[in-house]
């Protein structure tokens, strides 16, 4: 069952919270209850199979309401790439998470919330049109599309912000037609957030059926723990001295990796690496949480100044900074310094990072520069070519394009270009 972050009162199921994506106090829904894994569990860990695995970390935030079989299933499709481990230098790997359809991390929390809308409309006979909105500053859009895609019962209306995604981020958005709309926003990130969010409580909207595949659906943030499970499987680490560096903008994927802690994953230490957007860095100085306003940058998809997700992970810290500040350390990177990480990996190590990647790379080299005992893991969230102008210029190489990217790149973006939310407003309730 979910609770509002907002109030803490009026559970409601998976299938409500998977529907409703935020709660009506506009707040985000948080589990009743995370559940540490049971002995068994980790005595069979090193010898169980990554579909098993998977369904025992996430069956009981389906609550039982969908079947084991059906599960399973969904946890099939979902993880269908491999998730490879890349050593770069000495007790330092990258997790490379961008081996699925659309060459980012998102692809998994994506396919299983679309696997999971899809179950409930099929067996349950949901007759209405759902309309799934989306805010985006990058890779989300395309990882959604691409999960919906074809979806009968299910539109997608994705909001991104204009001039601040990639070229190739753009086209994975724009190019699919079919039930996905792209709405080009006249601003940054957080303003596409908010006029999602605003979309929520807007009672002229009451009548439609409108959710979220933001990480602010816990359909969309929940799975992205089997990263972290799979990848200190994959390690074959015996103690916990484990670190872990994630690119963090909206902050859903670290969470994710600390509610896998809670439920038992022994990892030591979590590493928040941002970009300017330091909103998060500020607050483990002072204590004090401050949004600020939003700065472009090369690592487009960490340009939040008020990331939604730290509201959880303040949840699951039970709001004592102090707990948190053992177990989180953030730092902030330019983007000159995020062009050096990047060819720092490629000269070194021969090693290929896009600039999400490399910010994630440079906090986990500082941090065990003063831990060197340590273990590390950064997390690798989309492949090079996504950010293909900025790797290639940092090398100074030209680098291997994929088929797929090359078919994408001779298909007609579409696009509707607004400026507010009033336009927004206007063209759902034209749908």
């Amino acid at each position: 069952m979910y609770l509002s972050l907002g109030n803490k009162k009026d559970a409601v199921s998976f299938k409500d919270a998977l529907f409703k994506g935020l709660a009506p106090d506009k707040s985000l829904y948080y589990p009743v209850k995370v559940k540490k894994l049971n002995t068994h569990f980790w005595k069979n860990f090193k010898k169980t199979d990554t579909f098993s695995l998977a369904y025992h970390v996430l069956k009981d935030y389906t609550n039982n309401e969908i079947p084991k079989e059906d599960l399973f299933d969904i946890i099939k499709k979902t993880l269908n790439f491999s998730f490879p481990a890349v050593l770069v230098d000495k007790n330092m790997y990258s997790l490379e998470l961008f081996h699925g359809p659309t060459m980012a991390f998102k692809d998994v929390g994506a396919k299983f919330m679309s696997g999971c809308m899809e179950y409930f409309i099929k067996n349950e006979n949901l007759n209405e049109k759902i309309t799934i909105i989306v805010a985006t500053s990058g890779d989300t859009g395309g990882a959604v599309a691409n999960g919906f895609l074809g979806v009968d019962g299910v539109d997608v209306v994705i909001l991104y912000p204009k001039g601040k995604v990639s070229e190739i981020q753009e086209l994975q958005l724009t190019t699919l037609g079919d039930n996905i709309s792209a709405l080009e926003v006249d601003g940054y990130f957080d303003k596409c957030q908010e006029m999602v969010k605003k979309t929520f409580v807007d009672n002229d909207l009451n009548k439609k059926m409108l959710t979220s595949a933001n990480s602010i659906n816990v359909a969309r943030w929940i799975p992205q723990m089997l990263y972290y499970f799979i990848g200190y499987k994959n390690l074959n680490i015996e103690n916990s001295s484990l670190v872990v560096s994630v690119p963090s903008g909206n902050f859903g994927n670290l969470c994710a990796g600390m509610l896998a802690k809670k439920m038992g994953l022994p990892i030591k230490h979590f590493i928040a690496s941002t970009n300017e957007n330091d909103t998060v860095p500020k607050f483990m100085k002072t204590g004090k949480y401050k949004k600020q306003k939003t700065v472009s940058t090369i690592t487009n998809a960490m340009d939040v100044g008020d990331p939604s997700n730290f509201i959880r992970i303040l949840n699951i810290y039970d709001n004592n900074f102090e707990n948190l500040k053992k177990e989180l350390t953030a730092y902030k990177f330019s983007d000159k310094e995020t062009l050096s990480g990047i060819q720092d990996l490629y000269n070194n190590s021969r090693y290929l990072s896009d600039p999400h990647g490399a910010t994630a790379y440079l906090g986990l080299k500082k941090y065990l520069a003063n831990n060197p005992k340590e273990i590390g893991i950064f997390l690798e969230t989309a492949h090079p070519v996504k950010f293909l102008d900025t790797v290639e210029n940092s090398i100074k190489e030209k680098i291997n394009i994929p088929k797929n990217i090359l078919k994408l790149k001779k298909k007609k973006k579409r696009k509707i270009g607004i400026k507010d939310y009033e336009q927004l407003k206007s063209f759902l309730l034209s749908r």
